[in-house]
Protein backbone atom coordinates (compact mmCIF):
# COMPACT_ATOMS: atom_id res chain seq x y z
CA UNK A 1 0.00 0.00 0.00
CA UNK A 2 1.10 3.53 -0.76
CA UNK A 3 -0.15 6.55 1.16
CA UNK A 4 0.09 10.09 -0.20
CA UNK A 5 -0.55 13.06 2.06
CA UNK A 6 -1.83 16.07 0.13
CA UNK A 7 -1.97 18.47 3.06
CA UNK A 8 -4.68 19.55 5.51
CA UNK A 9 -6.87 16.42 5.86
CA UNK A 10 -6.46 15.09 2.33
CA UNK A 11 -5.07 11.56 2.22
CA UNK A 12 -4.80 9.29 -0.82
CA UNK A 13 -4.44 5.51 -0.54
CA UNK A 14 -3.17 3.34 -3.41
CA UNK A 15 -3.87 -0.37 -3.03
CA UNK A 16 -4.53 -3.37 -5.24
CA UNK A 17 -3.86 -1.33 -8.34
CA UNK A 18 -6.52 1.25 -7.52
CA UNK A 19 -6.83 4.41 -5.44
CA UNK A 20 -9.09 6.42 -3.18
CA UNK A 21 -8.81 9.92 -1.81
CA UNK A 22 -10.25 11.26 1.43
CA UNK A 23 -11.35 14.91 1.84
CA UNK A 24 -9.82 16.49 -1.28
CA UNK A 25 -8.99 20.13 -0.54
CA UNK A 26 -6.30 21.36 -2.90
CA UNK A 27 -7.35 24.57 -4.66
CA UNK A 28 -8.00 26.30 -1.35
CA UNK A 29 -4.90 25.02 0.41
CA UNK A 30 -1.88 27.30 -0.03
CA UNK A 31 0.43 24.46 1.03
CA UNK A 32 -0.84 21.89 -1.49
CA UNK A 33 1.64 20.83 -4.17
CA UNK A 34 -0.84 18.76 -6.21
CA UNK A 35 -3.62 20.04 -8.46
CA UNK A 36 -7.09 18.46 -8.45
CA UNK A 37 -6.71 17.45 -12.09
CA UNK A 38 -3.62 15.40 -11.14
CA UNK A 39 -5.57 13.20 -8.72
CA UNK A 40 -6.41 9.85 -10.34
CA UNK A 41 -8.72 7.76 -8.15
CA UNK A 42 -11.47 5.17 -8.16
CA UNK A 43 -13.40 6.61 -5.20
CA UNK A 44 -13.70 9.87 -3.29
CA UNK A 45 -14.44 9.59 0.45
CA UNK A 46 -15.75 12.54 2.44
CA UNK A 47 -15.79 12.84 6.24
CA UNK A 48 -18.15 15.82 6.42
CA UNK A 49 -19.53 18.78 4.49
CA UNK A 50 -17.20 21.66 5.34
CA UNK A 51 -15.52 23.40 2.41
CA UNK A 52 -11.99 22.50 3.52
CA UNK A 53 -12.93 18.83 3.06
CA UNK A 54 -15.15 18.79 -0.03
CA UNK A 55 -13.93 21.66 -2.21
CA UNK A 56 -12.44 19.48 -4.96
CA UNK A 57 -14.66 16.43 -4.51
CA UNK A 58 -17.00 17.21 -7.40
CA UNK A 59 -14.30 17.95 -9.96
CA UNK A 60 -12.18 14.92 -9.03
CA UNK A 61 -15.17 12.58 -8.99
CA UNK A 62 -16.43 13.87 -12.33
CA UNK A 63 -13.10 13.66 -14.17
CA UNK A 64 -12.40 10.16 -12.84
CA UNK A 65 -15.99 8.89 -13.13
CA UNK A 66 -15.48 7.89 -9.50
CA UNK A 67 -18.23 7.55 -6.89
CA UNK A 68 -18.40 9.87 -3.91
CA UNK A 69 -18.78 7.96 -0.65
CA UNK A 70 -20.20 9.96 2.25
CA UNK A 71 -22.82 10.06 4.96
CA UNK A 72 -26.29 9.67 3.43
CA UNK A 73 -27.28 13.36 3.38
CA UNK A 74 -24.00 14.56 1.89
CA UNK A 75 -24.05 11.77 -0.70
CA UNK A 76 -27.57 12.80 -1.66
CA UNK A 77 -26.44 16.41 -2.11
CA UNK A 78 -23.74 15.36 -4.58
CA UNK A 79 -26.10 12.99 -6.37
CA UNK A 80 -28.23 16.03 -7.22
CA UNK A 81 -25.22 17.30 -9.18
CA UNK A 82 -25.41 14.25 -11.42
CA UNK A 83 -22.56 12.40 -9.74
CA UNK A 84 -22.45 8.74 -8.79
CA UNK A 85 -22.63 8.49 -5.01
CA UNK A 86 -22.69 5.78 -2.38
CA UNK A 87 -24.30 6.87 0.83
CA UNK A 88 -23.64 5.15 4.13
CA UNK A 89 -23.91 5.88 7.83
CA UNK A 90 -22.04 5.59 11.10
CA UNK A 91 -21.05 2.03 11.95
CA UNK A 92 -21.69 0.83 8.41
CA UNK A 93 -19.21 -0.88 6.12
CA UNK A 94 -18.76 -0.89 2.37
CA UNK A 95 -16.69 -3.01 0.01
CA UNK A 96 -15.17 -0.92 -2.78
CA UNK A 97 -13.66 -4.00 -4.41
CA UNK A 98 -10.05 -2.93 -3.86
CA UNK A 99 -10.58 -1.80 -0.25
CA UNK A 100 -13.12 -2.14 2.52
CA UNK A 101 -14.21 0.88 4.51
CA UNK A 102 -15.98 1.33 7.80
CA UNK A 103 -17.53 4.65 8.78
CA UNK A 104 -16.79 5.63 12.39
CA UNK A 105 -18.11 8.49 14.43
CA UNK A 106 -16.53 11.91 14.77
CA UNK A 107 -17.75 14.72 17.00
CA UNK A 108 -17.84 17.92 14.97
CA UNK A 109 -20.30 19.94 12.89
CA UNK A 110 -21.20 19.48 9.24
CA UNK A 111 -22.86 21.83 6.81
CA UNK A 112 -22.40 23.53 3.45
CA UNK A 113 -22.30 27.29 4.02
CA UNK A 114 -23.66 29.41 1.18
CA UNK A 115 -22.37 32.86 2.08
CA UNK A 116 -24.11 34.69 -0.77
CA UNK A 117 -27.47 33.29 0.29
CA UNK A 118 -26.73 33.42 4.02
CA UNK A 119 -27.90 29.82 4.13
CA UNK A 120 -26.51 26.57 5.50
CA UNK A 121 -27.32 23.16 4.00
CA UNK A 122 -27.37 20.34 6.54
CA UNK A 123 -24.56 17.92 5.73
CA UNK A 124 -25.45 14.93 7.88
CA UNK A 125 -23.32 13.61 10.72
CA UNK A 126 -19.53 14.02 10.59
CA UNK A 127 -17.49 10.84 10.38
CA UNK A 128 -14.12 9.17 10.10
CA UNK A 129 -13.05 6.05 8.20
CA UNK A 130 -11.24 2.79 8.80
CA UNK A 131 -9.87 1.52 5.50
CA UNK A 132 -8.52 -2.02 5.12
CA UNK A 133 -6.63 -3.22 2.04
CA UNK A 134 -3.64 -5.46 1.29
CA UNK A 135 -3.62 -6.59 4.92
CA UNK A 136 -3.22 -3.06 6.31
CA UNK A 137 -5.62 -0.96 8.36
CA UNK A 138 -5.64 2.82 8.01
CA UNK A 139 -7.69 5.14 10.22
CA UNK A 140 -8.69 8.67 9.23
CA UNK A 141 -10.29 10.24 12.29
CA UNK A 142 -11.95 13.09 10.39
CA UNK A 143 -12.50 16.40 12.15
CA UNK A 144 -13.25 15.52 15.74
CA UNK A 145 -12.79 16.24 19.39
CA UNK A 146 -11.56 13.60 21.81
CA UNK A 147 -14.13 10.97 22.76
CA UNK A 148 -13.92 7.86 24.91
CA UNK A 149 -14.96 5.36 22.24
CA UNK A 150 -11.63 5.93 20.52
CA UNK A 151 -10.29 3.39 22.99
CA UNK A 152 -12.91 0.87 21.91
CA UNK A 153 -12.00 1.46 18.27
CA UNK A 154 -8.34 0.88 19.08
CA UNK A 155 -9.15 -2.27 21.04
CA UNK A 156 -11.19 -3.72 18.17
CA UNK A 157 -8.87 -2.82 15.27
CA UNK A 158 -5.17 -3.40 14.67
CA UNK A 159 -4.42 0.01 13.17
CA UNK A 160 -1.24 0.45 11.15
CA UNK A 161 -1.48 4.20 10.48
CA UNK A 162 -3.80 6.72 12.14
CA UNK A 163 -4.35 10.20 10.73
CA UNK A 164 -5.36 12.42 13.65
CA UNK A 165 -6.19 16.16 13.67
CA UNK A 166 -4.09 18.34 15.97
CA UNK A 167 -5.01 21.87 14.87
CA UNK A 168 -7.14 22.85 17.88
CA UNK A 169 -9.83 25.56 17.61
CA UNK A 170 -11.95 23.52 15.14
CA UNK A 171 -10.80 20.04 16.22
CA UNK A 172 -8.93 18.58 19.15
CA UNK A 173 -5.53 20.07 19.82
CA UNK A 174 -2.19 18.36 20.49
CA UNK A 175 -2.92 17.42 24.11
CA UNK A 176 -6.16 15.64 23.28
CA UNK A 177 -4.61 14.18 20.12
CA UNK A 178 -1.94 12.53 22.27
CA UNK A 179 -4.68 10.83 24.25
CA UNK A 180 -6.44 9.83 21.03
CA UNK A 181 -3.20 8.33 19.72
CA UNK A 182 -2.83 6.30 22.90
CA UNK A 183 -6.40 5.00 22.67
CA UNK A 184 -6.22 4.18 18.95
CA UNK A 185 -2.93 2.37 19.52
CA UNK A 186 -1.78 2.73 15.92
CA UNK A 187 1.69 1.61 14.90
CA UNK A 188 2.26 5.05 13.34
CA UNK A 189 0.43 8.33 13.96
CA UNK A 190 0.40 11.12 11.37
CA UNK A 191 -0.87 14.56 12.45
CA UNK A 192 -3.27 16.32 10.08
CA UNK A 193 -5.54 19.39 9.95
CA UNK A 194 -2.98 21.94 11.12
CA UNK A 195 -1.02 24.95 9.76
CA UNK A 196 -3.35 25.51 6.78
CA UNK A 197 -4.85 28.62 8.38
CA UNK A 198 -3.69 30.88 11.20
CA UNK A 199 -6.15 29.59 13.86
CA UNK A 200 -4.82 26.03 13.51
CA UNK A 201 -1.06 26.66 13.56
CA UNK A 202 0.72 23.91 15.49
CA UNK A 203 4.19 22.49 16.02
CA UNK A 204 3.83 19.06 14.43
CA UNK A 205 7.44 18.10 15.10
CA UNK A 206 6.96 18.77 18.80
CA UNK A 207 3.76 16.72 18.72
CA UNK A 208 5.64 13.75 17.28
CA UNK A 209 8.38 14.14 19.92
CA UNK A 210 5.72 14.01 22.64
CA UNK A 211 4.29 10.89 21.00
CA UNK A 212 7.70 9.23 21.07
CA UNK A 213 8.15 10.14 24.74
CA UNK A 214 5.01 8.10 25.39
CA UNK A 215 6.30 5.16 23.41
CA UNK A 216 4.38 5.77 20.19
CA UNK A 217 5.74 6.23 16.68
CA UNK A 218 4.77 9.41 14.88
CA UNK A 219 5.58 10.87 11.51
CA UNK A 220 5.19 14.35 10.09
CA UNK A 221 4.29 14.21 6.41
CA UNK A 222 4.70 17.19 4.10
CA UNK A 223 2.12 17.81 1.34
CA UNK A 224 2.95 15.50 -1.55
CA UNK A 225 4.98 13.11 0.60
CA UNK A 226 4.49 9.36 0.15
CA UNK A 227 4.60 6.51 2.66
CA UNK A 228 4.90 2.87 1.58
CA UNK A 229 3.72 0.04 3.84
Amino acid sequence: MEIIYHGHSCVQLNANGKSLVIDPFLRGNPQAVTKPEDILVNAVLLTHAHTDHILDAESIARVNAAPIVAIHELATFFSWKGLETRGMNLGGTMDLGFAKIKMIQAFHSSGIILDDEKRIIYGGMPAGYIVTAEGFTILHAGDTCLYGDMKMIGDRHDIDVAFIPIGDCFTMGPDDALQAAEWFGAKTVVPIHYDTFAPIKQDSIQFVKRLEERGFAGRVMAPGERLSL
